[in-house]
């Protein structure tokens, strides 16, 4: 598994590098340029988000990095690592498969006795809300490059949604955003290389 804050670190393959480089362009151009989640600009900024890539290629292998990251950012300083994104390239690119991955993710979580102090967040290449229709703009709120697991701290969150009042209202608004902006105009966002 390789990780890095803010860029590739010393001898990384070109090919981790180009998942970091796809992962963030993701983060900067539709997480925060689009305002998809309006705390995420801030640890983006301090460089506290851990980039971790997992070479997992089955379910067995993904739990066990989970395992591992979910330690290491439980006994991370806040200051330094926030949030993790942990990057799965080579497994769940199934997403019905990946969802049924959550289930036993979360099972994880209370197993190591951190219900309550982490949470994961998913996103996926081909993620789908229930109801909805394989190519709803609406879905594209939760897609990134790669199957991710987005692990953060329940205290971080806590303090996010005081720090915005209309935390509730962030799913609609987003669904919204979406809508307006219409799958072209996604596609067309997200061409664009400038970081937002």
């Amino acid at each position: 598994m390789n990780d890095t804050a803010a860029s590739p670190t010393p001898g990384a393959t070109p090919e981790h590098a180009a998942i970091i480089d796809a992962t963030r362009h993701w983060l900067t151009r539709a997480v925060i340029g689009l305002n998809l989640c309006p705390f995420a600009k801030s640890v983006h900024v301090k460089g506290q988000i851990r980039y971790a890539i997992s070479a997992a290629t089955n379910l067995e292998g993904v739990l066990t990095d989970l395992e591992t990251e979910l330690r290491a950012l439980d006994e991370a300083d806040p200051a330094a690592i926030d949030t993790t994104l942990l990057i799965l390239p080579h497994a769940l690119a199934d997403f019905i498969e990946y969802n049924d991955a959550l289930h036993f993710a979360d099972l994880l979580l209370g197993q190591l006795r951190l219900d309550g102090t982490l949470q994961i967040a998913s996103f996926h290449p081909r993620y789908q809300f229930e109801g909805t229709e394989p190519d709803d703009i609406e879905n594209y709120t939760n897609r990134a490059p790669y199957p991710i697991l987005h692990l953060l701290r329940e205290d971080s969150i806590e303090r996010a949604v005081d720090a915005f009042p209309d935390a509730a209202d962030i799913y609609e608004r987003n669904q919204e955003t979406l809508r307006r902006l219409g799958l072209e105009g996604w596609r067309a966002w997200m061409a664009k290389r400038d970081e937002a």
